[in-house]
């Protein structure tokens, strides 16, 4: 069986040392926002070359206390891309604002940055780029449309922990340090995931800071002292301990993953497969191919038990919730990655006989 993902294997070398600093935790007893979460947010924050990180429950919060803590009109447009997990449209409507759906770009798993164009109007507050797969989206070409306009930008960084913003490569910075607010999810098998539930987010301004500190602990900083409607979103002290051990490791396993993919690249060579343009810093999150004959290749990957999975099976346009709402919208590049795209195991840890056998196996299709 060439697995998916192995979390276990990819983690059992630090299993003594969380285990350890855990039962010191029990003998403290700081359990909520305790001093390890303190000491990830410093440390992410580094990570990522921004200023602040305020960690909260989980990645779909995280986007939900971001797009509040702007105080947007009710009912604003927020554009978001056709191809993303729905959390990234769930929580924009959560926080009582619109959603406008733009396609993705031809072969990209990010936005089309012409379609944006003709998407934004007076109503549009703010716009969440998607670095889906692991793959940067154009900040700088989204930051010339929108030009002097006062539109945010809160872009979705829930698989692109350590990605670098390569659309602006002077700059040196990573995801999360150049919009101004980013989230990320810290589910147990993202780049950077707990063994539970969580997700953090990353700002430069220390005003939103301030807010978003406030929001995700029921809008409160000090107890019984409520300054906004905030929700209950905070992360627990022992999935600290585990992503203060796991992010010391972060930029290795990235690199891994990097290898692996340039492999798939070189050697992936069949007419009837087609591969994404992913960014040049791109961490791989996953590792999607286009395949017109996905359901022969699914047969084949079960016949040869190499585990698989799809990311996403439907365009946002194309969710049951979201059918009416968007009836008669047509998002062609973005239904194409649904209809045709599928994830292929890119675990830093497969070896490179697992590697051999999948290549092979796709060539041979």
């Amino acid at each position: 069986m060439i697995k998916f993902f192995d979390l276990y294997k990819q983690d059992k070398n630090i299993h003594k040392a969380i285990f350890k600093d855990i039962k010191k935790l029990f003998k403290r007893g700081d359990f909520i926002l305790g001093e390890e979460v303190i000491k990830f947010e410093k440390n992410f924050a580094n990570f990522c070359n921004s200023k602040y990180a305020i960690s909260c429950a989980n990645g779909t919060d995280a986007l939900t206390i971001a797009l509040k803590s702007l105080n947007l009109p009710r009912k604003s447009e927020v554009i978001i891309p056709a191809m993303t997990y729905c959390s990234t449209a769930f929580a924009v409507i959560n926080s009582n604002l619109t959603p406008v759906l733009v396609d993705t770009g031809y072969l990209k798993p990010t936005i089309d940055l012409n379609d944006l164009k003709r998407k934004i109007t007076s109503k549009t507050k703010a716009i969440i780029p998607v670095h889906l797969f692991g793959s940067a989206a154009d900040l700088s070409g989204i930051k010339k449309i929108i030009n002097r306009k006062k539109i945010f930008i809160v872009d979705d960084c829930a698989q692109a922990h350590g990605a670098f913003d390569d659309s602006n490569p002077l700059s040196g910075k990573k995801i999360g340090a150049t919009s101004d607010i980013s989230c990320f999810s810290l589910y147990p098998g993202k780049n950077l995931g707990a063994y539970g539930d969580g997700g953090i987010i990353t700002t430069n301004s220390k005003k939103r800071f301030n807010v978003i500190k406030k929001i995700r602990n029921l809008g409160s900083e000090k107890k019984f002292k409520h300054d906004y409607v905030g929700v209950n979103s905070r992360l627990d002290t022992i999935q600290a301990i585990i992503l203060n051990k796991k992010l010391t490791f972060l930029k290795n396993l990235n690199k891994k993953r990097k290898k692996i993919a340039e492999l798939y690249d070189n050697k992936i060579n069949n007419k009837k497969i087609t591969k994404l343009k992913y960014s040049k810093s791109c961490v791989y999150h996953q590792y999607v191919i286009l395949v017109k004959q996905r359901k022969k290749l699914i047969k084949v990957f079960n016949d040869k038990k190499i585990q698989y999975g799809f990311h996403y099976p439907k365009s946002i346009n194309q969710l049951d919730v979201f059918k009416i709402k968007f009836k008669r919208k047509k998002f062609c590049n973005a239904e194409r990655m649904a209809k045709e795209g599928i994830s292929i195991p890119i675990d830093p840890n497969l070896s490179n006989k697992d590697i051999n056998i999948i290549i092979k196996t796709l060539n041979e299709l």
